[in-house]
């Protein structure tokens, strides 16, 4: 494509549109390393930073990945599952509208979807995993999980779309696949099938139960999540419209709604606040709209937030029980409570709630609405099933991928047991947050113009 034909696919883009998309891709993007924040705070403090990398990972080989094959095989032309390889490396993704922005702004907007999913997914691996494997599992990962559900929802040929899936963005794609994957993961840490179970030096168990060890790295991840949840839904849109701005106040009370909702129930439980609850309840709250936020009223939003918190919350005290630790089950980050269970409810929630005047607000989109507002019974069984595929697909594909991934000399999944009785920070990275950075400098006897100096690299 020629500088003139580039120029005239930039004027027939709309300037107001790409600016707002432009706006939202930005604050949606510290999403990813604020995922990361909060499962800092969750983990021990000896593995704070260690769980704060894979986040980063997530944007670097996400990053890459989309701009060689993810873009196509998400959006690309092909089968009703995955994509082509037309759009590999980006060829022909620049100016030319998608609705009414450039395409290269649509393909980073969605990057920035992929790779927060990829970042919440991966801390099943925290405090137990180790990190250089993940490097090509997150590529595998974004490769054959993400990339089709992406493709079968939203692209224009996708079955589940086609078959008239309600999935705003991305209660399937993004949460039950992310909550199924961290799952995944966990399953297979504690029983792995490849080099980690013939290790001598690996031992899988159940990690001891633990409270989350910074309340501030929570009240960060909190502010920043929720924050940016807002661009995530509104701009989903693709352009400034009030369907965009609906999106935007539901999303709000939704999560406002959750936060407060689970909130009450431990202050009444206990006589004390929490932040961690609260976080939490918000979590829920943004987790049940996604996939309903340009479907649905005020009114709705609200006790999607209110019922979301008790679900998540009820799904959250399946790790307390000696069944799980029995089976040596590890929601890391309680990924499982909020976004699988969440994702499940919010999806199927949305063929219930859907109502086809709130969608059309954009003064395009037209759907069939859901059960109690429009009496399309269909829809509901339309959204069970895409949930249930969604799931089945990221649970039983990345249980597979990582096992792949271990099944490689050096590249072993599974920490050392002596790495994760230090902590995941001294085994894995040559930094820390909270512990002292070398072992044989004390910090009280540091003095500046010491004859010894540290040479860093």
């Amino acid at each position: 494509m020629g500088a003139a034909s580039i120029a005239e696919a930039w004027e027939a883009c709309d300037k107001t549109d790409t600016v707002f998309v432009l706006a939202c891709s930005v604050f949606c993007w510290s999403i990813i390393p604020a995922v990361g924040l909060a499962y800092s705070g969750y983990s021990t403090r000896k593995s704070g930073l260690a769980s704060f990398m894979p986040a980063i990972f997530a944007v670097g080989v996400c990053s890459v990945q989309w701009w060689m094959i993810g873009y196509s095989l998400a959006y690309g032309e092909g089968s009703g599952v995955i994509g082509g390889l037309k759009n590999a490396f980006h060829i022909g993704v620049l100016a030319e509208p998608v609705g009414t922005i450039p395409a290269i702004l649509f393909s980073e907007f969605q990057l920035i979807f992929c790779a927060t999913v990829c970042a919440i997914a991966i801390g099943g691996a925290c405090e137990r995993g180790r990190l250089l494997p993940l490097i090509p599992f997150i590529f595998l990962w974004s490769t054959f999980i993400y990339c089709p559900l992406a493709h079968m929802v939203w692209s224009d040929d996708g079955f589940l779309g086609e078959l008239g899936a309600l999935d705003f963005a991305g209660g399937t794609p993004v949460h039950i696949c992310s909550g199924a994957t961290a799952s995944a993961l966990s399953l297979y840490l504690s029983y792995p099938l490849c080099r980690s179970r013939r290790s001598e030096k690996r031992t899988p168990s159940h990690l001891a139960l633990h409270r989350p060890h910074n309340t501030l790295c929570q009240l960060i991840a909190m502010v920043t999540i929720w924050g940016a949840w807002l661009a995530f839904d509104a701009g989903t849109t693709l352009s400034l419209n009030f369907k965009s701005v609906m999106a935007l106040c539901v999303t709000n009370l939704c999560a406002s709604a959750g936060a407060i909702m689970w909130a009450l129930i431990t202050y009444f439980e206990s006589g004390k606040w929490s932040l961690d609850s609260t976080f939490m309840g918000a979590i829920a709250g943004l987790v049940l709209i996604t996939p309903s936020a340009g479907f649905i009223d005020m009114t709705t939003s609200f006790f999607f937030g209110v019922f979301g918190a008790v679900i998540c919350r009820q799904a959250l005290r399946i790790k307390f029980t000696d069944a799980a630790r029995r089976f040596r089950w590890v929601d890391n980050g309680d990924t499982f409570a909020t976004h699988c269970v969440g994702g499940f409810v919010g999806t199927i929630a949305t063929g219930l709630f859907a109502r086809k005047e709130v969608a059309a607000y954009d003064g395009a989109t037209v759907i069939d609405g859901g059960v109690f507002f429009d009496g399309n019974i269909r829809q509901l069984w339309i959204q069970i099933v895409e949930a249930l595929i969604g799931f089945f697909w990221s649970l039983v594909g990345s249980y597979v991928l990582i096992a792949l991934v271990d099944c490689i000399p050096g590249l072993e999944v599974l920490a050392e047991d002596e790495g994760v009785v230090s902590g995941m920070d001294a085994s894995q990275m040559d930094e820390s947050l909270w512990e002292a950075q070398w072992e044989w400098v004390n910090e009280g006897d540091y003095h500046p113009f010491a004859k010894s100096s540290v040479m860093l690299e």
